[in-house]
């Protein structure tokens, strides 16, 4: 004899939400929101840094003497005495 063939149990997608299942959704939501906060504030944080470097460095380069100036060029300015 044949054996039949049973359709594949169906898993009880009706049964209600419960608290468990929300509190873990909205757990999951504030932590990838803080996640996103936390992001944020590290990208902010590292782009204040750079314009300080930024500013930092310019200061220098503005109160350098004409000598070191000459020194920090590529150029050899021997070669044009």
């Amino acid at each position: 004899m044949r054996k039949q063939h049973r359709p594949a149990k169906k898993d009880n997608t009706d049964k209600p939400v419960t608290l468990g299942d929300m509190l873990n959704e909205q757990l999951a939501k504030q932590l990838k929101d803080k996640k996103q906060e936390l992001k944020a504030a590290e990208e902010e944080k590292l782009k204040v840094e750079e314009e300080r470097k930024k500013e930092e460095r310019r200061q220098r380069d503005k109160n350098k003497s004409f000598e070191e100036l000459l020194n920090e060029t590529p150029m050899n300015w021997k070669e044009y005495k």
